[in-house]
């Protein structure tokens, strides 16, 4: 993959995450922010904040979240950012980032 598609796949990957984050915020209490080519999750009550952001030179893209680092790859097959420890998608491993935090179902 060269860097601009990596950087095409990356941006249209953490838009669309922006958007299931928006509407899940609608109905949770977390407020979602995408500025600069990164995405932001904070929670209030008590604060932390989720970090989703491209590491270009690696072609990966970084989630910190709990304290804990997760990176993910492209699977072309699939077409999406993969958590490979898991297997889980961007989508899938935030939903189940905010799971674990907010302790109900988050569908994203």
């Amino acid at each position: 993959m060269t860097d601009s598609e990596f950087q095409l796949r990356c941006d249209a990957a953490l838009a669309d995450l922006n958007k299931a984050l928006l509407k899940a915020a609608d109905v949770f209490e977390f407020d979602p922010d995408f500025q600069a080519g990164a995405l932001t999750v904070e929670f209030d009550a008590p604060r932390e904040k989720y970090v989703v952001s491209p590491n270009a030179p690696v072609h990966q893209v970084w989630v910190s979240a709990r304290v804990k680092s997760y990176k993910l790859d492209w699977d072309e097959a699939r077409g999406v950012f993969v958590f490979a420890a898991t297997g889980q998608s961007l989508k899938e491993l935030m939903a189940d980032l905010l799971e674990q935090r907010i302790g109900e179902a988050v569908a994203l």
